[in-house]
């Protein structure tokens, strides 16, 4: 070999060993830790109502899309688990749920409020949470059959009037309770219904004259009775009259002095809270993170928002990070309003 030929060789060979040696030492692409571990997991969902109230309704609409989004594409189970107004599952994804970010739960509106009034059957504190976020708010109502006495809720103050309850933290029977405490209605809780579905029919029925329910219920399953006057709306559970219900009037202003409407406004917070989307305590904050960009970016999912238009349900999500500083908010609220409250939701 020429002496040229052989520097050629030399030089094109010490060439290939320093690109095969900074293929040696450049790194490796990390893999994506949280896609990593949700790859081939399942994500349960653990509902603490029964079907067919919009507590059920709206995680199983998220959850057929939520996966699109989380990395490595989890499958996604939806379970009930019923139990003392959903307050078994809030307890069960607290205490007992893996906490790695494979547990989720929908459970009820007043989560933080009955950590912080001490609920009986409560093993939880509700700013420990990781909140994913809101599914929507949810405009509470109660209404009354057309067949019983109370046309508004101005007559619930003059005829007796028995509503369904679904649970003692409920706002089926929390509102009623909070009513007529501090605004003279004449609610007769009649407890023990396992959800609203059982609740409705034995308002159909004449077995109740009232139920507490969410506005979109009415909206997608009891449209016609409420345009025929079988079903009537006496009250809203808002701060504020809404667009929906302009010449209904709310929980607040139902109130008779001052201090009655302070207790009610407290209450009627949980609206706020609405339909959450909760996590265990001790999710690892890169799976956290991970979770609640999911649950934002299914909201502005196309196919997604056809499914809510379609069905006309109501759709005011917020996100994780704002129902968690709400939780500390709530946490933090002064204790004689606090006190208020809880005795009138204790009255017997």
């Amino acid at each position: 070999m020429s002496a040229r030929r052989h520097s050629l060789f030399a030089i094109t060979f010490a060439a290939g060993l320093g690109i095969f040696a900074a293929g040696l030492c450049a790194p490796a692409h990390a893999a994506d830790p949280v896609e990593a571990f949700y790859k081939n997991k399942t994500i349960n969902i653990y509902v603490g109502f029964a079907p067919g109230g919009s507590y059920d309704f709206y995680p199983r609409l998220y959850a057929q899309y939520l996966s699109k989004y989380i990395p490595g594409h989890p499958n996604i189970v939806v379970q009930t688990m019923t139990g003392a107004s959903s307050l078994k599952a809030a307890n069960y994804i607290y205490n007992v749920a893996p906490k790695d970010g494979t547990a989720l739960g929908v459970v009820t509106q007043t989560l933080m409020l009955e950590d912080l009034f001490k609920t009986q059957g409560v093993h939880y504190k509700a700013a420990e949470f990781n909140y994913i976020g809101r599914m929507t708010a949810v405009l509470e109502t109660i209404i009354a059959s057309g067949k019983a006495k109370a046309k508004t809720i101005y007559d619930v103050r003059k005829y007796e009037t028995a509503t369904g309850g679904t649970g003692p933290t409920s706002p089926t029977e929390g509102f009623p309770r909070l009513l007529n405490a501090f605004a003279g209605t004449k609610f007769k809780i009649v407890s023990g219904y396992p959800g609203s579905t059982n609740a409705m029919l034995a308002l159909e029925s004449g077995e109740l004259d009232s139920f507490e329910t969410s506005y979109s219920t009415l909206v997608r399953t009891k449209k016609a009775e409420l345009a025929d006057g079988r079903m009537n709306i006496l009250v809203q559970g808002a701060l504020e009259r809404t667009k929906e219900l302009p010449n209904v009037p709310t929980v607040v202003e139902m109130g008779q002095n001052d201090q009655d409407r302070a207790a009610l406004a407290l209450y009627t917070s949980s609206a706020a809270v609405s339909r959450p989307l909760i996590g265990t305590p001790g999710i690892p904050p890169d799976r956290l993170k991970a979770l609640r960009a999911a649950f934002m970016a299914t909201t502005r999912d196309p196919q997604f928002l056809a499914d809510i238009a379609r069905t006309r349900s109501e759709f005011t999500p917020e996100s994780g990070e704002f129902l968690q500083a709400l939780a500390e908010k709530v946490a933090a609220t002064p204790p004689d309003i606090v006190a208020r409250t809880v005795a009138a939701l204790h009255a017997k």
